[in-house]
């Protein structure tokens, strides 16, 4: 993934991992590599993946200030421009629900732009990672509103740091399980369940149809073959992002 010649990349910091992808020629992201915050060397695996003079990053951070700030250091030192993606109240045909748009999580705006890259909708969009978000986008591009709530896996380090017994990790679900590791499994994830599906009702009631559900995140596994309906989509914020890295006033916003 390493080159001398002029490239375009895309970044997505999250509370747990860094996912990067090379701008192809079509406008959408190539393959996608994934970096975890918790590996010692994050900023050095990211240095040793990038071109030595790259032509442009986008960057979309959820992250810490300080590891972000690490990061956009290391794209400067790799790339002509360097971007930080930010929440609009419209772009590409999206419209903003929030009243001040820059309280929307920019990962959640870009999931929506990257949404509206699959067809027009609507759509129910549902990331899971440190929490769960879930936003509803009319076919006309109109965002409806949605939720955050706590992850599964965040439910269950809750739980382990409030008793100490209770594992914070393992376990299958099962609908009325029969041990503690089960039942814990069962229970967030149930609990994430539960919140999508009522969500997918409510959507239906609202909008007259039933939406389409997209599911993207590092927690989406154990839930995909509960919830057979969903289309998987592993870089959903960087298909949003090269969206938001086309608009020319949004490309250079951030350039040195």
């Amino acid at each position: 993934m390493t080159g001398t010649s002029p490239e375009r990349w895309l970044f997505d910091l999250g509370n747990t991992r860094l996912k990067c992808a090379r701008l192809q020629a079509d406008g959408r992201p190539g393959p996608i590599l994934a970096l975890g915050h918790g590996q010692d060397d994050l900023l050095q695996g990211l240095a040793a993946q990038l071109p030595q003079a790259g032509l442009s990053a986008c960057l979309a951070s959820v992250a810490a200030p300080v590891l972000t700030a690490a990061v956009l250091e290391v794209l400067q030192a790799r790339f002509r421009v360097v971007s930080l993606a930010r929440t609009q109240a419209s772009l590409a045909g999206l419209q903003v629900a929030y009243r001040e748009p820059a309280r929307l999580g920019v990962d959640r705006f870009l999931a929506m732009l990257g949404a509206r890259t699959h067809g027009p909708g609507p759509w129910l969009i549902a990331g899971i990672g440190t929490a769960l978000t879930i936003d509803l986008l009319a076919a006309d591009g109109r965002h409806m509103g949605g939720r955050i709530a706590p992850s599964p896996q965040l439910m269950r380090q809750a739980l382990h740091r409030a008793a100490a017994q209770l594992p914070a990790e393992g376990g299958a679900f099962d609908e009325f399980a029969r041990d503690t590791p089960d039942a814990l499994a069962s229970g967030c994830e149930g609990a994430a369940l539960a919140l999508i599906e009522r969500s997918l009702d409510q959507a239906a009631a609202r909008l007259g149809q039933a939406p389409a559900l997209l599911l993207h995140g590092g927690g989406i596994d154990p839930l995909l073959p509960l919830l057979p309906q969903a289309r998987r989509v592993d870089g959903l914020v960087l298909e949003g992002l090269a969206v938001w890295s086309a608009a020319p006033v949004q490309a250079a916003a951030d350039g040195h």
